[in-house]
């Protein structure tokens, strides 16, 4: 499956901001917005003053990969202590935008709990992180650069404490 790089100058937030018919009808599920509500809980945890690139899971990756399901847990403490883990694996105190990475070239940045993410990007112009490969790059909220993953970039240890029942 062949996934499309989309750039925006900024994250849209609800159906207000959305510029197109079709990138509304493409990006906005249920009114949350391209990042979804998972999504815009992990963004808020970051300051909007400094800049950081966020390799944020879509809405997706935190179902499958995390079981975290909208209306079922959205309240609870444990989602908010696996927001957090997911926030400190996935955000580097920096921003990284796709054109600073050479296509075939891999980086390495530590994230803000000191987990290592490797970056590289693909033919297409897809990041890969720590073998995932995102969906869409270079949304920006404030100081903030966002890459939207197809899955959740963890350490094993964490990845064993949350996989879901169901697996």
């Amino acid at each position: 499956m062949k996934r499309r790089v989309l750039k925006l100058n900024e994250i849209p937030q609800g159906t207000e901001n959305v510029i197109g018919l079709k990138l509304k009808k493409n990006l906005i599920d249920g009114g949350r917005g391209v990042v979804g509500k998972f999504g815009e809980i992990v963004i808020g945890m970051l300051p909007q003053d400094l800049g950081f690139t966020l390799f944020l899971p879509s809405e997706k990756a935190f179902e499958r990969d995390l079981g975290l399901r909208l209306g079922e847990n959205e309240n609870e403490n444990d989602t908010y202590a696996i927001l957090t883990r997911v926030l400190g694996f996935s955000a580097v105190p920096r921003r990284i935008y796709a054109d600073d990475v050479q296509v075939g070239k891999e980086i390495d940045y530590d994230s803000i709990s000191g987990y290592t993410v490797y970056v590289s990007k693909d033919s297409d112009g897809l990041l890969i992180v720590n073998r995932i490969a995102s969906e869409m790059v270079d949304l920006r909220r404030g100081k903030i650069v966002v890459h939207v993953m197809d899955g959740v970039i963890m350490d094993p240890e964490f990845e064993q404490s949350v996989r879901p029942d169901d697996d």
